[in-house]
């Protein structure tokens, strides 16, 4: 588990992962030498898995977002999930228990770009799709909280 020192330097990175060791001690409370032997444990732990930079779609011309279930026909699991893999324009795909197999998210540029993909599916595949009209809450980690 995390102690309250673990947990404060979390909360500091998700707002600014490229904040200087120097700062992020200072804010701590803690020496720079300090602050990284706990980063370099919180990695090695696989608590921080990567620093990374945040990329907003619509900047680089995806106006649409669209959430697909998908449920292959007997026989295409491994096909479609491979076909997902191979598609750039999925950004994210869980496989899941029920009756979808898959469920994943994607950025077009057009309702056209999102008709052509989900073409290249549906000979597979059962697919329903939802476009994202807002996004309350944004990817985000569990509650840092004590056990």
């Amino acid at each position: 588990m995390l102690n309250n020192i673990d947990q404060r330097i979390l909360e500091i990175l998700q707002v600014d992962a490229r904040i200087s060791l120097k700062d992020l001690a200072a804010q701590v409370g803690l020496s720079s030498p300090s602050v990284s032997e706990r980063l370099q444990r919180l990695e090695e732990r696989g608590v921080i898995r990567a620093f990374t930079i945040d990329i907003d779609p619509q900047a680089l011309g995806y106006q649409l977002q669209a959430i697909v279930r998908i449920r292959p026909l007997p026989g295409k699991l491994l096909m479609v999930q491979k076909l997902i893999e191979q598609t750039p324009e999925f950004c994210e795909c869980d496989k899941v228990t029920g009756e979808d197999c898959f469920i994943a998210r994607l950025f077009v540029r057009s309702i056209a770009q999102l008709d052509q993909i989900i073409d290249r599916i549906a000979d597979k595949a059962e697919t329903n799709t939802a476009i994202v009209k807002a996004q309350p809450i944004k990817r985000r980690p569990p509650p840092f909280g004590l056990a």
